[in-house]
């Protein structure tokens, strides 16, 4: 049977905290607990959630997935708790270390999941910062596997700002050796240090195409993706957005000039007719319920690794 394998990396902050042997580990196990084809028990382990952001998805997946193991979670909110009064990040890792056996955090600051990790003796998982969401990644490319089967030839193109998710995507299709294209508006690219080390991961270093023009993005790929236009803490600049990304929206035009048998994805919540179409989000085309379900068992699969 299957079993988990410890991770080089005590921590998951970053896609690049795992290596392509690692990341593929974690998709094969992803699936056979999607298929009930394993089950494991972590009896009397505790996974703390830390959200400073909002959440419907993440914080649900993973509380499923550490009840599906046999664990149990202590949703630390910050209204609620010490956390939220200023007490140091640094004091608060050094006691949920004692209490927890892996802590999931979703905040603005990649710099604040990263003083966690410092000071916590247990493994800390980054679930999302506005520079990264990782655990998102895992569960877009395992349904990317589950429709094509393998990564080979397959063309993503992510459509709409050059963001957290886009970043997570950009590293992981580096581990994958897949064609990554970002189509985005001028000033919204991804962040050059993605860039860069993208590139240092793939030997083929034309896999990674930055475009201003989202209908030579989106020719022959195999796989669309788009995203809110203005993340959570960017309400403010909502109106300008919604300007800059005026033709950025994917519907039936630009699907029809994609591969014919392309799969639409989106990481949720979403904006119909702002950055995607009702009629392409309901579609024949749309694995976005399926890739929103895979949170749940890329995690249960993540936990699985780093509690072992």
């Amino acid at each position: 049977m299957l079993q988990p394998n410890k991770l080089a990396n005590k921590n998951f902050l970053s896609s690049l905290d795992i290596s392509t042997e690692e990341l593929m580990h974690v998709l094969e196990l992803a699936s056979s607990f999607k298929n009930k084809d394993l089950n494991l028990k972590f009896d009397g382990k505790v996974l703390g959630l830390i959200f400073d952001k909002s959440s419907t998805r993440t914080r649900v997946s993973f509380q499923v997935a550490m009840s599906r193991l046999g664990g149990s979670t202590i949703d630390l909110n910050p209204t609620t708790s010490q956390i939220g009064r200023g007490e140091p990040i640094k004091d608060t890792a050094r006691v949920l270390s004692r209490y927890c056996d892996v802590i999931a955090i979703r905040t603005f600051d990649h710099s604040d999941l990263e003083e966690y990790a410092k000071w916590s003796t247990k493994p800390v998982i980054n679930a999302l910062t506005d520079f990264e969401h990782p655990c998102q990644a895992l569960a877009d490319f395992l349904t990317i596997h589950e429709e094509f089967l393998d990564f080979k030839d397959v063309v993503l193109t992510f459509i709409g700002d050059g963001n957290n998710v886009a970043n997570s995507l950009i590293l992981c299709g580096a581990l994958l050796g897949i064609e990554v294209r970002i189509a985005c508006p001028k000033g919204y690219e991804p962040h050059d240090l993605i860039i860069n080390n993208a590139k240092k991961i793939c030997k083929n270093k034309n896999l990674l195409k930055i475009t201003n023009d989202p209908i030579t993005a989106v020719q022959g790929a195999n796989v669309l993706y788009t995203d809110v236009w203005s993340s959570m803490g960017e309400e403010n600049q909502k109106e300008e957005k919604d300007k800059d990304f005026n033709g950025f929206t994917i519907d039936s035009n630009l699907v029809e000039k994609a591969d014919k048998d392309a799969i639409i994805l989106h990481c949720l919540p979403a904006y119909r007719s702002k950055e995607i179409t009702d009629e392409v989000f309901e579609s024949k085309h749309s694995r976005i319920f399926d890739q929103a379900e895979n949170r749940l068992h890329a995690q249960q699969a993540l936990l699985s690794c780093l509690l072992s």
